[in-house]
């Protein structure tokens, strides 16, 4: 079993950026891989970043560029730097993480995740 809690987020402007941190306790040596997702208003929730245990990462084409993720040693932290936000950037932020190894990228969705943290808002107004 693993636990996910996000922190950070909150509200910025149109060009301003924000940090998100997501702490994981129990079995995280098991985890393979790492992701932040994002859920905006009436949309589905979708992949933003993903990193896995040999540090490679992946970004949706919306974020690249943009937003970085990072992990600290050990994995026990995950981290979210936007900049450049845009007011679609807004919506709920998930932390999750996958066991096994494979479906390592923001493309595969829901479907590759095995446990969630809570979501936490950000904001961003024009």
């Amino acid at each position: 079993q693993v636990r996910l809690a996000e922190s950070g987020g909150g509200s910025a402007q149109d060009g301003g950026s924000l940090t998100l941190d997501c702490t994981a306790s129990g079995n995280i040596g098991r985890t393979y891989c790492m992701y932040w997702f994002r859920q905006g208003p009436g949309k589905e929730r979708e992949g933003v970043a993903s990193i896995d245990g040999d540090n490679r990462i992946r970004y949706a084409d919306s974020v690249e560029g943009r937003f970085t993720i990072s992990q600290s040693n050990p994995r026990n932290s995950l981290h979210l730097r936007m900049d450049s936000l845009k007011p679609e950037d807004s919506g709920v932020y998930y932390c999750a993480a996958r066991q096994q190894p494979g479906l390592c990228a923001p493309r595969y969705g829901s479907k590759a995740v095995d446990y969630w943290g809570q979501g936490i808002q950000v904001t961003v107004s024009s």
